[in-house]
């Protein structure tokens, strides 16, 4: 059981840090005001379907993480 959950721990984690590192970033700083500002006016169109269902899953996957993270410590002693 134990070798179980640690494998799928394993899983879910390299999973979490790629869905994560896919997410796009947002823009920081006083650069990232003044772009930001521009792009907002001019509407630059983003993937937001694509966001949006990267933002799901990472929320999926942060649960699993906690789960699993939980269950590990419980049943390996």
């Amino acid at each position: 059981m134990h070798t179980l959950l640690i494998t799928l721990l394993i899983i879910v984690s390299i999973g979490l840090i790629v869905v994560v590192l896919l997410q796009s970033g947002k823009s920081a700083g006083l650069s990232g005001a003044i772009s930001g500002g521009a792009e907002q006016l001019f509407g630059k169109q983003k993937a937001r379907g694509l966001d949006l269902v990267l933002h799901r899953v990472t929320v999926v996957l942060s649960v699993l993480f906690f789960i699993l993270t939980l269950a590990v410590t419980y049943f390996g002693f």
